[in-house]
């Protein structure tokens, strides 16, 4: 039976996996897979400490976190593909649009 430290274990391998990715990649698309990685991490570990707790607040925190973390994505892929069409460049450098000057 696989216990509560391995869920635990792999949530943080994860969210260090997306986190690594979040600080070292400069394309715009790499960076918003590693924050939906970190998220996923999250959710691992509120599934695996709500079913260790048999309480179900952590699984439906999780499910709201799933809902927030796909609108989020949809809102800056938008931005993205908008910005996208003005510059054709996926490099983080490049979008200073909002940047005051």
């Amino acid at each position: 039976m696989v216990t509560l430290n391995w869920y635990l274990a792999l949530s943080i391998v994860v969210f260090c996996i997306g986190l690594f990715g979040l600080l070292t990649r400069r394309n715009i698309l790499i960076v918003f897979l590693s924050i939906e990685i970190m998220l996923n991490a999250i959710n691992i570990a509120l599934v695996s400490l709500s079913h260790y707790l048999q309480d179900v607040k952590g699984q439906i925190l999780a499910l709201f976190v799933i809902a927030i973390a796909g609108g989020a994505v949809a809102v800056g892929l938008i931005i993205l593909i908008l910005s996208y069409w003005n510059k054709p460049s996926l490099k983080l450098e490049d979008f200073n649009l909002l940047r005051e000057d």
